[in-house]
């Protein structure tokens, strides 16, 4: 039950999500005195609607967008009279640029505030590819395996009843390791690396509460593969090096105030991990058919709102409402992103092509020419449709593969 509530709450905040996007491009519109005709959640049939002022608002049988419909939208959009003054294509360039992002600002605001009340409740978790990025604080304390599968890296068994050297020693979650044997470190990475190198008693200054302490620990040695090592190949030998049996701390929690520029941050890497993300999405299509086929679902696959609302079912069925919310956020900054491409029909199209008409009647203006009519729309529905074909295509084969083949949580 609690599965079917996560997926109904997901789509639910989706919905919430793109009501909110055309709204950005409602409320920017009626600022700057556009005429907006009509503002819709949906598609298809009318279902229920009303109107206030000039605006109809209402929603459609199919659940699966909206739209929010201004006068004048491009220089070959019908207007009456009476909209003609209000039209959308004779406000100046930065207000139909502002209208058109409004959408995507949208997306970007849910982001936000969603890391910033996690990062407020639940924590941030560092989600930076830069391993370097992980600080050098400590976050566990635990059992130190005597060795490891020279092939997979599984773990050996921990003695029974071994007293971790780093709990011996006195080392606490939440100190930060300021330097190893005498060597300064500044993440996780240099302190495994350093820890590596000694075996027996190590001196580690940390950090604990504002107060700098010296702990000496007593490394113990162990079997451990080389730093790189490639998994599965034949010829992994393994190494004495040292170990104290502790983890890096990958989720912080911070106060209302602090939560500002951690926010802030975070943002940042997620609009990294975004922009890698579409960067690779044309080389994860061919998975997405595999799997439909039968093939394992590769975690890091793209996938429909279908499969990202399964994903937030089993986030609520196991009580990981953090990482609901946080899927929630990844979607909305991905959404963003992508409807920000100069492509048509998305509204990063549309800036496109009104940055080329303000750029290109702005040097005929320098020239002493007047300014030349709106673009054509229809010279690039050949682009349009092609660009509309392929991403349907792709839509299509995600929702397959989300329906016969889902990622699910473990």
């Amino acid at each position: 039950m609690s599965f079917v509530l996560g997926v109904v709450l997901f789509a639910v905040a989706i919905g919430v999500s793109i009501a909110l996007h055309e709204a950005g491009h409602m409320w920017t519109a009626k600022a700057f005195g556009m005429r907006v005709r009509r503002y819709f959640i949906g598609f298809g049939p009318t279902i229920w609607s009303f109107r206030r002022g000039e605006t109809e608002y209402g929603l459609k049988a199919i659940p699966a967008g909206g739209f929010c419909d201004i006068a004048g939208m491009t220089g070959m959009d019908p207007v009456t009279v009476e909209e003609a003054p209000r039209a959308f294509f004779r406000k100046p360039t930065w207000q139909r640029v502002i209208v058109l992002s409004a959408g995507s600002v949208a997306h970007f605001i849910i982001g936000i505030f969603i890391v910033y009340v996690l990062a407020v409740t639940a924590g941030l978790t560092i989600i930076s590819d830069d391993p370097r990025a992980i600080p050098a604080t400590v976050g566990s304390i635990s059992c130190v395996p005597p060795s490891q599968d020279r092939l997979t890296g599984e773990p050996a068994p921990c003695a029974a009843g071994a007293t971790p050297p780093a709990l011996a020693a006195g080392l606490k979650p939440d100190d930060q390791i300021v330097s190893v044997g005498g060597v300064p470190v500044s993440s996780f990475t240099d302190v495994a690396a350093e820890v590596r190198k000694h075996i027996g008693p190590t001196v580690l200054t940390v950090n604990r509460a504002g107060q700098q302490l010296d702990i000496t620990v007593d490394a113990q040695a162990v079997q451990r593969l080389p730093a790189g090592a490639k998994a599965n190949s034949p010829d992994n030998k393994l190494e004495t090096v040292g170990a104290i049996g502790v983890g890096p701390k990958t989720v912080f929690h911070y106060g209302p105030i602090a939560a500002i520029p951690a926010t802030i941050d975070f943002t940042g890497q997620m609009f990294v991990q975004t922009g890698k993300g579409l960067l690779k999405f044309p080389q994860k299509v061919p998975t997405v058919i595999a799997a439909i086929g039968g093939a394992p679902r590769d975690m890091d696959s793209p996938v429909s709102v279908v499969g990202a609302s399964i994903i937030g079912g089993d986030a609520a069925e196991r009580g990981y409402w953090a990482g609901f919310l946080m899927l929630l956020a990844a979607l909305n900054f991905f959404v963003g992103v992508f409807n920000l491409l100069p492509l048509l029909p998305l509204d990063g199209g549309h800036i496109a092509v009104n940055l080329y008409e303000r750029v290109r009647d702005g040097v005929r203006q320098r020239m002493g020419k007047v300014k030349m009519p709106p673009v054509d729309y229809t010279r690039l529905l050949p682009i349009t449709y092609a660009f509309v074909l392929v991403l349907g295509a792709v839509s299509l084969l995600t929702i397959t593969a989300d329906i016969v083949n889902p990622i699910r949580l473990q």
